[in-house]
């Protein structure tokens, strides 16, 4: 049995949920998101939490999974997530105009990059590149992308890495 499904979500406040069938919408301070609840999962919601149960014995991890994803909407539309990347490299720089993230990482020409709604993506230093937003899967994806166009190197270190990654280095071919 899965133990993660068998814990209630909390809503929190300041969170509106609304739960029409399977149909889940949550409305909070940094948006609304929704998601349509698989029919093998049974949602219920009473004294301020959203319980998740099986309606068949095989759907034990399909319940852990919905229960998940409605517990990272919950945190998403309260305090929102957020992905730091880090610029490692001679003359490479970011800089933000707009929806339109201009990256210079090596290439002949700059690389442009135009950020999705539902997501804001902000340069604090040349360098460091912050990707903010209420859908977890969106961020990540966007940070994926942006990492994409230079992934780190494991001679030099250069390229595009999460602020929390590690690189790991080889050494140069010896004669």
């Amino acid at each position: 049995m899965s133990r993660i499904a068998s814990k209630p979500v909390e809503i929190l406040g300041g969170v509106q949920v609304t739960l029409d069938g399977q149909q889940l919408s949550i409305k909070g301070s940094k948006g609304t998101l929704a998601l349509t609840v698989h029919d093998t999962v049974e949602v219920k919601q009473a004294d301020g939490v959203l319980e998740f149960a099986p309606r068949k014995r095989e759907a034990m991890a399909l319940t852990g999974t919905m229960r998940q994803l409605a517990n990272n909407m919950m945190v998403g539309v309260s305090s929102g997530f957020e992905k730091k990347l880090e610029l490692n490299g001679v003359g490479y720089r970011a800089r933000i105009a707009g929806q339109t993230l201009t990256l210079t990482v090596g290439y002949s020409h700059p690389v442009e990059y135009e950020v999705p709604k539902g997501v804001t993506a902000e340069t604090p230093t040349q360098t460091e590149i912050v990707v903010h937003g209420a859908d977890k899967q969106l961020v990540g994806q966007v940070a994926a992308e942006i990492r994409s166009f230079r992934p780190p190197e494991p001679y030099k270190g250069k390229g595009i890495r999460y602020a929390d990654e590690y690189v790991r280095r080889k050494e140069t071919k010896k004669k």
